[in-house]
């Protein structure tokens, strides 16, 4: 059995909507932020990071949005989570989880985060500024150039789509306002009708 340790609100969520999209053998376990429970020795002794998800594997422990959402469609293959019969479709799936973990949480991040790049408030003041714009971007390009539609790689639904939405879900808080890209808008609302994607939302408030 797989478990996730996951944070409400985090990019965990991706993860966590994955595996229940996947129908997988799972448990989930919650971490307080708030607490800072992801740096108790017993969670560093499962994810030194001190960040969450982590994924507990059979083989070991997986930490990484990207790297978790590819290992969990490669192995409920039924689930078509992803094109895993082509390296190139498969690479695009890569690469879009790549630009979300890599770019924009990187830009979101700036809001509340900035300790890890600064030690004067002013810097600190000027990256959170700076969030609702790199943001809008970054959802800009993604709306005109990278989402195909309806879901993010085309008619199937994969992995990039749980991703998407989790950091969807940011945008108030950053200031962006959803409706300024439309398909995305879409897509979110669509999401929500999933009944995979209610469940995990409503464990996330309990």
């Amino acid at each position: 059995m797989l478990k996730l340790y996951y944070a409400p609100g985090t990019c965990a969520l991706a993860t966590y909507m994955t595996l229940e999209e996947a129908g997988a053998d799972y448990t989930a376990e919650r971490l307080s932020l708030k607490d800072n429970q992801q740096n108790s020795p017993e969670y560093l002794a499962i994810n030194p990071k001190g960040r969450v998800p982590a994924l507990v594997t059979d083989r070991g422990v997986l930490t990484e949005t990207p790297a978790m959402l590819a290992y969990i469609a490669q192995i409920f293959p039924k689930a078509k989570l992803a094109p895993l019969d082509d390296p190139f479709d498969f690479a695009q799936v890569q690469s879009f989880n790549s630009y979300l973990c890599s770019t924009v949480h990187i830009n979101h991040a700036h809001k509340l985060r900035g300790a890890r790049w600064a030690t004067q408030e002013s810097s600190f003041a000027d990256m959170k500024a700076m969030v609702p714009q790199t943001m809008g971007a970054c959802f800009k390009l993604i709306e005109q150039r990278m989402f195909k539609g309806p879901w993010v790689m085309g008619d199937q639904f994969t992995v990039c789509d749980p991703y998407l939405h989790t950091l969807s879900h940011w945008l108030e808080g950053d200031s962006v306002d959803i409706n300024a890209t439309p398909k995305i808008a879409d897509h979110f609302k669509r999401m929500m009708d999933r009944p995979a994607i209610r469940k995990v939302m409503d464990a996330q408030k309990a």
